[in-house]
């Protein structure tokens, strides 16, 4: 799963016309990194939670925008394995 979201959220980020050829796992979302405004992370924010049925709290977006690629693709990957395994 978190592949599958790595993949998506790259491309995403493309899409969004973000230069991706150099971003990895270490990456940040935010400043020194892909530099993801807020207006872009909420973009992205959406994008992620259309895609996979999730929902970020409206505060969380400062966290984000400090994760890495990793750690973001990890936290969405988790999210929806749990949110599977919590349905009947």
């Amino acid at each position: 799963m978190r592949d599958e979201v790595r993949t998506f959220v790259i491309a995403q980020l493309a899409d969004m016309n973000y230069d991706v050829d150099d971003i990895d796992d270490d990456t940040t979302l935010g400043p020194s990194g892909v530099d993801l405004e807020s207006l872009a992370l909420a973009d992205l924010s959406v994008r992620v939670e259309d895609r996979y049925g999730l929902k970020f709290a409206d505060d969380e977006s400062e966290k984000l925008a400090l994760m890495t690629v990793g750690e973001f693709t990890t936290m969405v990957a988790d999210r929806v394995t749990g949110a599977t395994s919590d349905q009947p």
